[in-house]
């Protein structure tokens, strides 16, 4: 049922989220589903940044920044997940309009920042490999704090202004057609002129991503650069290793977010709009911690020391 809102109308103050199409089996499975992944991003990131804390030898920029990126991404599943379990149970999908508009903003936030955090990672990998013999000095702790503070900051303030207009538009229907209120189906919901904010959301996505991802790439084609240069093929596999996990995870996050929000091609369905945004915003933040594990072994030998100790804490590990 079509309902006329405007954020100007105290008789209309819900959107409804349609989240994921099936019959009542079919919303018990994603609720299954949808359950055990956000557990376990939640698991995996909050074992990284215990193992993280706990090892002294990784508290290095490196993995400080890794900590950072832990702390980014359960917040970032955070802000979508828990409305759409409720959704899952078969529970009207109500969101309020301060809400809506709350959700939308947190999850640009938390988006922006953590493509600038994946620069600032791809920059520290750069340093360390590049220029071995500064890197000391070049990524001393003042620099790190201010790479991780810009990143936050930056990432804070870029979806105010349109997040700001987008909550200031009327609105002609409540129906959302997604799992979360992002701001494309907000946008064609709208019966105001949206065009000088719709081009604004692009510039701004086009700028933010693809600039990181520029700034990304070009980081890694000098560390091949130097990878292929190195004379020892234990320390090229070394730093290969440490490199591919975070290349692994950048490459999965942007290809789904230029994808969504500055692809050239036009407009895609709803539907796949929805899959391509649930890559991104739940799949990526479960796959994180374990790429990074998987992928670096000094993560691995700091897990494994750190379950030691919390299982044999009488045991010595090496």
């Amino acid at each position: 049922m079509t309902v006329n809102v405007t954020l100007n109308n105290p008789g209309a103050s819900t959107f409804i989220l349609v989240g994921f199409p099936g019959n009542k089996n079919v919303q018990v499975l994603y609720f299954i589903i949808f359950l055990l992944i956000y557990l376990f991003t939640l698991l995996g990131n909050i074992i990284l940044l215990l193992t993280l804390k706990a090892e002294s030898n990784l508290h290095t920029p490196m993995y400080f920044f890794l900590s950072n990126l832990a702390v980014l991404e359960i917040g970032y599943t955070s802000v979508t997940v828990p409305k759409l379990l409720e959704i899952s149970l078969g529970k009207e999908g109500a969101i309020s309009f301060p809400a809506c508009f709350m959700q939308t903003y947190f999850f640009f936030f938390l988006g922006s920042t953590e493509c600038f955090l994946f620069a600032v990672m791809a920059y520290d990998r750069y340093l360390a490999i590049c220029h071995p013999l500064r890197y000391s000095t070049l990524m001393c702790n003042r620099v790190c704090i201010f790479l991780s503070l810009g990143s936050w900051i930056t990432g804070f303030i870029n979806p105010c202004p349109p997040v700001i207009v987008l909550s200031r538009l009327h609105y002609c229907d409540n129906i959302i057609n997604h799992f979360f209120c992002d701001c494309v189906p907000l946008l064609s919901l709208s019966c105001s002129n949206t065009y000088v904010l719709s081009t604004a959301i692009f510039v701004s996505s086009f700028v933010i991503v693809l600039g990181t991802f520029l700034l990304i790439m070009l980081s890694y084609a000098c560390i091949l650069v130097t990878l292929l240069r190195m004379s020892s093929a234990t320390n090229r596999q070394k730093a290969f290793s440490t490199c591919s996990a975070h290349l692994t995870v950048v490459l999965l996050f942007y290809g789904t977010v230029i994808f969504m929000y500055v692809s050239p091609t036009p407009q895609q369905t709803m539907e796949i709009n929805k899959v391509v945004s649930f890559i991104y915003s739940v799949v990526t933040p479960m796959l994180n911690p374990i790429v990074y594990s998987l992928r670096n072994e000094n993560v691995k030998k700091g897990l494994k020391r750190l379950m030691l100790r919390k299982f044999y804490p009488t045991s010595r590990t090496t």
